[in-house]
């Protein structure tokens, strides 16, 4: 391995190294949001998230707070090990896009802002972004059987 190699070349392992990452650290940060919503981790529960989904005017607050866990879950496993790793960060950030529409409308950039503000949805989401456009990497299940 040269310098010029490790600086410019993206043939260089670094895309494949990002890639995996990008895949755990994110994997794992959505793990953790949907177990917050069945009150595993955190301080929040189901019902508080049911009831702030329902203050906000939503149809089917059961159902759709379900369906956010459930894709925070199910996508963070997902991209963590690298199977099926697109569609892992597609459910992620389907949850990303409600949440920067619905739930932080109205409070600008900033997350210090009262109502918090799309900041943390806006990074997640390009970071997703990113990983659809990369794909999983070498080091994933997706490239070892498929």
């Amino acid at each position: 391995m040269n310098l010029q190699n490790l600086l410019i070349d993206p043939t260089f392992n670094a895309l494949s190294i990002s890639s995996l990452v990008i895949r755990v650290f994110i994997g794992v940060c959505f793990i953790i949001h949907g177990l917050g919503k069945l009150g595993i981790v955190g301080t929040g529960n189901m019902a508080g998230f049911e009831g702030w989904l329902k203050s906000m005017g939503l149809p089917f607050p059961a159902l759709q707070a379900r369906l956010a866990m459930g894709c925070e879950i199910l996508g963070g496993v997902l991209m963590t090990i690298g199977l099926f790793t697109r569609v892992g960060a597609g459910l992620c950030l389907s949850t990303m896009i409600v949440a920067a529409l619905i739930g932080h409308k109205g409070g600008g950039y900033l997350i210090t802002n009262n109502p918090p503000g799309n900041e943390y949805t806006i990074n997640l989401s390009a970071i997703l972004v990113v990983l659809l456009l990369l794909g999983p990497g070498l080091y994933s299940l997706d490239s070892l059987l498929f």
